[in-house]
């Protein structure tokens, strides 16, 4: 591990436990055991220091993730609510590495407040949007999918799985559920993603 990697575990560290807003410059460099000037070395402020967390660690995660290359991702003995599941599971299995659910946690509870935290969420969300119109029109393409109104259709699929793994996330830290974001899809996708299906299986 490099020492661009400690500094960014360790704010990761420090931030679930005391919040992002509360963690200082000096702290992080404490915990590292360098100099706060040493830290300008790497970051140039902490606004840096956390966009920067935000790209290592989910290059990180998505290594721990399944992916699927285009060429295989719409087979022809597979329904629309498989490739979707499918699609899905992967997603969870991204957000159940253990330091993006750390630094997730630590987002939702500062996007009120932290301009930064906010944004990388706008980001994600945007993220998520476009994946999903690019695997909605190679459904399409493939005949998997209805031909009909399929920017808002991604939108809207996006948006909805995107609330309903927030409410999974709350549910998990609030102690309501045990289900491990990668071990199974909650009840609830699962019911969508088969309610979705039968408005736009072709």
């Amino acid at each position: 591990m490099n020492r661009r990697e400690e500094i960014i575990y360790a704010t990761l560290e420090l931030a679930s436990e005391y919040g992002l807003k509360s963690v200082s410059l000096s702290q992080i460099a404490d915990k590292v055991g360098i100099r706060k000037p040493s830290l300008y070395n790497h970051f140039k402020s902490k606004e840096e220091l956390v966009k920067s967390m935000y790209t290592f660690l989910r290059e990180k995660a998505k290594l721990g993730s399944s992916t699927t290359s285009q060429a295989d991702a719409f087979p022809e003995d597979k329904s629309l609510a498989q490739i979707l599941m499918e699609s899905i599971s992967t997603y969870f299995c991204f957000l159940s590495d253990e330091n993006m659910m750390k630094f997730f946690k630590v987002l939702y509870s500062e996007r009120s407040i932290s301009p930064v935290a906010a944004q990388i969420m706008l980001d994600e969300t945007d993220r998520m949007i476009s994946l999903t119109k690019n695997l909605f029109y190679g459904l399409v393409v493939h005949g998997k999918m209805k031909n009909e109104n399929v920017d808002t259709a991604a939108l809207s699929y996006a948006m909805t799985v995107h609330s309903l793994v927030d409410r999974q996330m709350d549910m998990i830290t609030a102690g309501q559920s045990d289900v491990h974001m990668a071990a199974e899809l909650p009840k609830e996708i699962i019911e969508y993603i088969q309610w979705f299906c039968k408005q736009m299986e072709a």
